[in-house]
């Protein structure tokens, strides 16, 4: 009798330790496709930056390095493969000292340049107009124009807008013939203005307001081609200026309000902007900060969210985070102004959480851009004179192009909770979407560095009869991929997972991020 009332305690003590266990579990409802998420999220920004254009994109028609017409081959070859849906450029800051006429013509004629804002360096113009849009159109990638309302002029904009999309017999149409191209470009995309609360000139948002609609007014339509402005925000948390421009768009007579079709937002994941910490040399401490900032461009992309519906219920007016991703200090022995880092695990999963966040909020979010491209910040390749590296946030790229212009499926995921001291964020962060072809693809980040989450999906309104998967992950969180060395991290095959019935289960491994292809 005492050995039997033995066995029942310690059974009832072990079902209730595991009741009480706690247990993740996600439902995505593919019965409730209604958003489509804009390939644009899945966007890029060059910058005239350090070794961003020169160097990393444009080394010139004569150099050694293996080029198409001045552009480096091996850049095209990797941004091909990841879909580069469009590209901002020229700045960034250098947008507002930049004057657009002094980059187009003979290569002799343009005028050496000082770049004033990164580094005092001298350039020679070789990427100016035509550079920038021919590179786009290598890529099949929609060109993003930012104006310069610093220090340029009203006309200046309104010309560069002609030069590049009117077919009239008018002098900048006639221009450009001189310059060698016939057809217009039909660019899009047209940023007014960059941070104009500080490099782009330091303004209020009520000054700014009234800049944007007089550049805007006077930057027309051309043939088929609909303008898509942009207009510069304020500082992340800057909820007032959001609520200012709104407002005057509100305001405006309805005909005149195509003067704005977007609205900035910028936001870099920072441990603290006075002491950014190393990109590769960091402790758990500042893995669970980087990530638990980069969850808060959630609750940032709500608020301002909740503004812009206010004033624009029908979200006619897209939010464009036009730059964001991490930033730490320089590597050492590179020009400060340069903002050279290298790129790791921690990266990846900065980058497939933010493209989640977008995906989730893809009915006012319409536009995303990295910053940057290549050799600044948190960029998708890194060269070296003529050697070339595949970042981690490479890889989520690649990996997450199956959601590109894809349906959204909502979700709901309960999951446990990752802790360093005091602090806890959740453990799991996710997106699903349907594609053209009726394939689901979810993508599901592992935040815990240390410990496998065991996770039940939960399928509604379709039936799932096979599945794959694949994995980007390492042994170490701060692992990277350097020059002369095998990559740590890439993307490979996964196979920890199955199906039953309209279930998937799975066990994610550490510091993960999985993407699932259900059909």
């Amino acid at each position: 009798m005492k050995r039997y009332f033995i066995i029942c305690l310690v059974l009832f003590f072990a079902l209730n330790v595991f009741a009480q266990r706690p247990i993740n579990k996600l439902v995505v409802r593919a019965d409730s496709a209604e958003q489509k998420i804009s390939k644009f999220i899945y966007g890029h920004f060059a910058e005239h930056l350090g070794r961003c254009i020169y160097g990393g994109i444009w080394v010139g028609r004569n150099s050694k390095i293996p080029n198409i017409r001045g552009y480096r081959k091996d850049v095209l070859t990797a941004l091909k493969a990841i879909h580069v849906p469009v590209i901002r450029w020229p700045g960034g800051c250098f947008a507002d000292t930049y004057h657009w006429k002094e980059g187009i013509g003979p290569y002799s004629k343009r005028p050496r340049i000082v770049n004033t804002t990164w580094g005092g360096v001298v350039e020679d113009n070789s990427f100016g107009t035509h550079e920038f849009l021919e590179f786009c159109e290598l890529l099949g990638a929609e060109p993003y124009i930012s104006v310069n309302v610093g220090s340029g002029t009203v006309r200046e904009a309104s010309e560069w807008v002609e030069y590049v999309n009117s077919t009239y017999d008018i002098p900048m149409v006639k221009l450009r013939h001189k310059n060698g191209r016939l057809k217009p470009w039909n660019v899009k995309f047209w940023g007014i203005g960059n941070e104009t609360w500080g490099c782009g000139g330091i303004m209020s948002a009520d000054y700014y307001a009234n800049v944007l609609s007089r550049y805007s007014f006077f930057m027309k339509n051309y043939g088929e081609t609909k303008l898509y402005k942009i207009a510069s925000s304020g500082l992340p948390e800057d909820f007032n200026w959001t609520e200012i421009i709104m407002k005057k768009w509100k305001n405006t007579d309805t005909w005149l309000q195509d003067y704005m079709s977007g609205y900035s937002l910028h936001y870099y994941t920072v441990i603290d902007w006075n002491k950014k910490g190393s990109a590769i040399n960091f402790t758990e401490k500042e893995w669970f900060i980087i990530l638990q900032k980069a969850l808060y461009l959630d609750e940032l992309i709500k608020k301002h969210s909740e503004i812009m519906d206010r004033y624009d219920p029908e979200k006619r007016i897209g939010l464009v985070v036009d730059e964001w991703g991490t930033w730490y200090d320089v590597e050492p022995g590179v020009n400060p102004a340069f903002l050279y880092q290298q790129n790791s695990l921690r990266d990846a999963i900065v980058a497939a959480i933010s493209l989640n966040i977008f995906n989730n909020h893809c009915d006012r979010v319409k536009m995303a851009n990295l910053a940057q491209l290549v050799n600044v910040l948190q960029s998708v390749i890194i060269t070296k004179d003529e050697q070339i590296v595949l970042t981690p946030t490479y890889y989520v790229f690649k990996m997450f192009s199956v959601h590109q212009d894809a349906t959204l499926l909502p979700t709901k995921l309960e999951c446990e909770e990752y802790s360093y001291g005091e602090e806890k964020i959740k453990s799991l962060n996710v997106s699903a979407s349907r594609d053209k072809d009726g394939k689901i693809h979810i993508s599901i980040v592992n935040l815990d560095p240390n410990n496998v989450k065991e996770l039940e999906c939960k399928i509604l309104g379709s039936n799932v009869e096979k599945g794959s998967a694949e994995i980007i992950t390492a042994e170490r969180m701060n692992a990277f991929n350097d020059f002369g060395k095998t990559e740590e991290v890439n993307i490979k095959p996964f196979e920890k997972f199955k199906l039953e019935d309209d279930r998937l289960i799975v066990s994610l491994p550490p510091k993960s991020i999985v993407m699932f292809e259900l059909e």
